[in-house]
């Protein structure tokens, strides 16, 4: 099949080919009336309502949220933003420093654990939820379950992380079924490769954890037991990050080891290639190809490890760094999924271009950050770095696989839009969130507290401020006064923060049930640019439509000054709508604004006047 027609130049159309995406038909998009909205939520934090937020302070000083604590008021109130999957952030062990010896699990050593709640990167056990999570440690999985049967009655799918590049360098499953056995347990460490070794290795050398500078000593420099600059690791391994010195730089993944699906050091394969044309071919001809093969041994522990996963009622990946794993072992793994699961929801952290057709027609991923075209294109905007002229040159770019683009303005490796550093004002992100949410039909991606102005300048521990914390117990100040000590109805928030959460949920729930969204697209932007006057490079604006449902979107970044123009709508969109001369009205989705598409001899006029970072969604009534 095909994707809807997306026009991004007055001058041509293009139309989104059906190759690589034969099963598109199955994916629960197809099913929404618009956009698939994501809430990411960093699981740890969402209900913690401690605010004392010492620098570097324990469990039991700064407080941790709880599985618990989405409730069902939790839920309806992250539903009001129109999602429909919730990506919970943390799920997984990793390592931690607190002690939860009394319910069998080991002590982490914090020189290499980053933070004192540790890196939810750092996966210590594959088969277990963070102990931090549950209100009773020893039932944890149960609790999480719970979670998962909670969010399925409130309408809403559940998406979790895997860590397929890496593992904490003090991995060891306590959670494992019978028969499962451990990364690495049957390794030949004698040797630094092998095909069907889980490591890396550096034979007969041990590993030394990083040389801390001042500032940055496990813990803040705090005592700790484990803390003496030692970690036991003979031979040693790989960073994660692929760094081969038995002694990591700061900057290097030094709490993790990578994990070997069959790539040689030199950077061969030890596995088959696709054979060509497979791009064109579903996820069942990919899981045909994989049946019969002999494959490196990780590949099969984490087909299960998902596997496991889908069987406690998840519904969905995001697939952490996705680009330093083979594109073969996603055909692999994302054509077994779906065979099992032909719903389930992939996403893929990938941020170089040149890996982004691969990954999506050759790995079958269903969608991957769209962080180093629009994201960045979006900073650089709400900054004053760039001109609006460079968004269509962006969806230029990917136009062939937009739907597969997911959009953001914040996740848990991004500063707050609200931050110093990135904007200082999170009424700055509004113009952005329109363009992010309304552009293209792939879906949207929200981050927690980002609907009312969270600004990240917690100093956690851990890193720098303008970031939330993911190593770290903290509290976070604007959600919290959101929650409103677990009523989840914002009764704490300001002024401005009640009006920026009214903006959010209109805007999310809007994308969310819009048909036109789903369907065709016209770069207004580039026809107003040279044939309009007064219209400036602080402004964008374009059209959405399905059927009968048609949308004028236009959106002022400039935080200043007023923008008065008249939009002109070409012959050829006002042909394609099928128009006659004559006065439409066109009512604002977000204000209730109404105003006049006029038609004379064949071309459109609105008359716009957009005031600082003010938009209109225009819909012909």
């Amino acid at each position: 099949m095909r994707f809807p027609k997306l026009v991004f130049s007055t001058l041509f159309v293009l139309t989104m080919a059906a190759s690589g995406c034969a099963d598109r038909s199955e994916t629960q998009d197809q099913q929404r009336e618009g956009k698939v909205v994501l809430y990411q939520v960093f699981t740890r934090l969402f209900g913690n309502t401690n605010e004392t937020n010492k620098p570097w302070g324990t469990l039991e000083e700064n407080g941790v949220g709880k599985f618990a604590d989405f409730t069902d008021e939790a839920l309806e109130g992250i539903k009001e933003l129109g999602v429909s999957h919730i990506w919970y952030t943390g799920v997984l062990h990793h390592a931690v420093i607190t002690d939860y010896a009394a319910y069998g699990i080991s002590n982490d050593d914090p020189d290499v654990v980053k933070g004192r709640a540790g890196s939810p990167y750092a996966v210590k056990d594959y088969y277990g939820v963070d102990p931090d999570l549950a209100l009773n440690p020893a039932n944890r999985m149960d609790e999480f379950r719970a979670l998962v049967d909670r969010t399925h009655t409130h309408g809403m799918k559940v998406i979790i992380d895997i860590i397929p590049n890496h593992v904490a360098r003090g991995y060891s499953s306590i959670g494992k079924p019978s028969g499962v056995e451990d990364f690495g347990a049957s390794d030949d460490t004698s040797v630094a490769y092998a095909r069907d070794n889980n490591f890396y290795y550096i034979p007969g050398e041990a590993f030394q954890v990083p040389a801390f500078p001042k500032g940055y000593e496990p813990l803040g420099g705090n005592a700790h037991p484990l803390a003496d600059g030692i970690f036991t690791e003979v031979p040693a391994k790989w960073t994660g990050n692929g760094a081969r010195a038995t002694q990591p730089k700061l900057d290097d993944w030094y709490e993790t080891v990578k994990l070997n699906y069959g790539v040689r050091p030199d950077g061969s394969h030890d596995f088959p290639s696709l054979p060509e044309g497979y791009d064109d071919l579903d996820y069942r001809a990919h899981a045909a190809f994989w049946a019969d093969k002999d494959l490196p041994d990780t590949w099969y522990k984490m087909r299960d490890i998902v596997f496991f996963w889908l069987d406690q009622g998840v519904d969905g990946f995001r697939f952490d760094i996705a680009e330093l794993v083979p594109v073969e072992f996603w055909s692999f793994l994302n054509s077994a999924i779906k065979t099992r699961k032909s719903d389930a929801f992939l996403l893929a952290e990938v941020y170089n271009p040149k890996l982004f057709r691969a990954y999506v027609h050759e790995g079958k991923m269903e969608y991957l950050y769209d962080k180093v075209g629009l994201y960045d294109t979006l900073k650089a905007i709400m900054q004053g770095k760039e001109s609006t002229d460079a968004l269509p040159k962006h969806q230029a770019t990917v136009q062939d696989i937009e739907h597969h683009m997911m959009h953001f303005l914040e996740n848990h490796d991004e500063q707050r839009i609200a931050s110093p550093d990135f904007a200082g004002d999170a009424n700055k992100g509004k113009p952005a969130m329109v363009v992010s949410a309304l552009l293209g039909t792939s879906p949207t991606m929200l981050y927690f507290g980002q609907d009312v102005a969270e600004d990240g300048s917690e100093d956690a521990g851990f890193g720098d401020p303008t970031r939330t914390s993911i190593f770290d117990y903290i509290g976070v100040p604007a959600h919290q006064r959101w929650m409103n000590g677990g009523a989840f109805d914002g009764g704490q928030l300001s002024q401005n923060e009640k009006a920026l959460r009214t903006f959010y949920s209109r805007l999310m729930t809007f994308s969310a049930n819009s048909p036109a969204l789903m369907g065709d697209q016209y770069d207004l932007h580039t026809f107003n640019r040279r044939n309009t006057e007064n219209y400036s490079g602080r402004v964008f604006s374009f059209a959405r439509w399905k059927a009968d449902n048609k949308l004028v979107i236009a959106t002022n970044f400039d935080a200043d000054t007023n923008q008065r123009f008249e939009l002109k709508i070409p012959a050829e969109l006002i042909g394609e709508w099928n128009l006659d001369d004559g006065a439409y009205t066109m009512k604002d989705q977000l204000s209730g604004f109404t105003g006049k598409l006029v038609v004379e001899d064949g071309l459109g006029m609105i008359d716009m006047t957009l005031a600082p970072l003010q938009s209109y969604i225009l819909q012909a009534q």
